[in-house]
């Protein structure tokens, strides 16, 4: 009577023991290791990164250079001092005589104007008389670079390369920034995960504890304890990979963040971006009419037309219309002088222009393959965004289905430990119920993982993730 009674209480004892752990040791666990050291916000994390990762520095130091762009590629409009002096000795007759001359030139880029204003003190070998001459030059451009048409059009593609440039640079931005997030993702991922394998291997080891005490008491068979340590073993296992990985997106978090406190550090659930309005129609729309994506493309095809129109100017005869004022006379002060205005024309045209013409042939072929770029690209990005939309669509689907997975894994194993207390089940049917709720876990916690890291990649590849104004505050 008395083993009969110990047989019941044992049992009674194996149930609640089996059961307690998976429904309350094990999220009891997990919240309280969530509690222990620093918790830091998705929020704060990306104003750390920002703040401190030199990567978005050096991201954004390009946008220094631009201000010197169209110095560096177009023609100067400086004032231009030109001096040249000797000293001339005359073996016959013995004379000796300094010659100077002096130019100032200044061109207006824009309208492809050149000024010069000269001066020359020649000495002569026949006579005691230097003559000296005064020029004033005025140079037009008419045919090629006419009136400054080729500064004008360089000036323009130089414009737009800075255009795309800056659009560029923002591009930069944003996809680091979506790499810094997803990293904190994964690191809630990995934490989360972290969290599960240490409550599954100590609740597992709880049980084969609880398992030992029944073989003691010839309840449980030596298979039984086998079996459990294989179990436990395999959960230590994947304890350490879980362990690895965490480490790792850690480490992530710290260079990020450059993080070098004692003080140990965790993720939160994350709590911006989750509520991202997500809509394939309306966001595409705007996309196509409003993102920068869609602003290089047509940036890129007038810089291809642009490069046309400047090859095509190369193509004209460089003709330039001269107007003039001469002074000529003698000594330093030009005394006796002889004055002339003229107006003249100069011309360089060369036949059969083989070099200018390649190259215009080449820009129209670049326009060309530009414009089928930005069609191909336009579909691209169409189906790209297409098949985005539908893997969130799809881990959302996942990520509710994998929570109602978890409720009924649990409702099985407290089923399933009540039917291995009473012996009418063996204990690999206990531990693969054990193993569905734990995978149940892992898989909650990936889908979760995956949509939240899907949501960021649709903020990206939609140019919604940073604006321009995020940067140039």
């Amino acid at each position: 009577m008395k083993q009969k009674v110990a047989f019941i209480i044992l049992m009674v004892l194996g149930i609640t023991l089996l059961s307690a752990k998976w429904m309350i040791a094990q999220e009891g666990q997990v919240t309280e290791k969530r509690n222990e050291g620093r918790s830091i916000s998705l929020k704060e994390f990306i104003d750390l990164a920002v703040t401190n990762d030199t990567e978005f520095e050096r991201i954004l130091i390009d946008e220094l250079a631009f201000q010197y762009k169209k110095d560096l590629v177009l023609p100067a409009g400086d004032l231009v001092l030109e001096v040249k002096a000797r000293y001339d000795l005359f073996l016959n007759p013995d004379k000796e005589e300094p010659e100077a001359a002096f130019s100032l030139s200044r061109l207006f880029p824009y309208a492809g104007t050149e000024l010069t204003a000269e001066y020359t003190s020649t000495p002569s070998a026949t006579s005691t008389i230097n003559s000296s001459e005064f020029a004033f030059t005025v140079s037009q451009p008419i045919a090629e670079n006419a009136f400054g048409k080729a500064t004008r059009l360089k000036d323009k593609i130089v414009g737009v390369e800075i255009d795309v440039a800056r659009h560029q640079i923002i591009e930069a931005y944003e996809d680091y920034l979506a790499a810094i997030i997803t990293g904190y993702y994964d690191w809630h991922e990995a934490y989360e995960n972290l969290r599960i394998g240490e409550s599954s291997y100590a609740e597992n080891l709880k049980l084969m504890d609880n398992i030992k005490e029944r073989q003691k008491s010839s309840i449980a068979l030596d298979i039984d304890v086998n079996k459990i340590n294989l179990q436990v073993l395999a959960k230590k296992e994947t304890l350490i990979g879980l362990q690895e990985k965490y480490e790792n997106a850690l480490n992530f978090i710290k260079e990020a963040t450059r993080y070098s406190a004692d003080e140990v550090i965790v993720p939160q659930e994350p709590d911006i971006y989750e509520d991202s309005d997500i809509s394939f129609e309306s966001d595409y729309k705007k996309f196509k009419k409003e993102s920068r994506t869609h602003q290089i493309l047509k940036l890129l095809e007038d810089k291809s037309s642009l490069e046309v129109d400047e090859n095509a100017d190369d193509l004209l005869p460089s003709i330039n219309l001269l107007i003039g004022y001469n002074v000529d006379g003698d000594d330093h002060e030009i005394r006796d002088e002889e004055t002339m205005a003229y107006a003249a024309i100069s011309m360089e045209w060369p036949f059969p222009d083989q070099i200018e013409r390649a190259e215009y042939e080449t820009a129209k072929i670049a326009l060309d393959k530009q414009k089928l770029t930005t069609t191909s690209t336009r579909y691209r990005l169409y189906t790209d965004i297409k098949d985005l939309f539908q893997s969130i669509d799809r881990e959302e689907q996942l990520g509710v289905i994998a929570r109602e997975k978890i409720s009924l894994a649990q409702a099985v194993l407290e089923d399933e430990t009540e039917n291995y207390s009473f012996g009418k089940i063996t204990i690999n049917d206990y531990i693969q119920a054990v193993n569905v709720l734990d995978s149940n876990r892992f898989n909650q916690v990936l889908h979760d993982a995956q949509y939240r890291k899907f949501t960021i990649e649709w903020l990206r590849i939609t140019d919604r993730l940073v604006s321009k104004k995020d940067i140039y505050k």
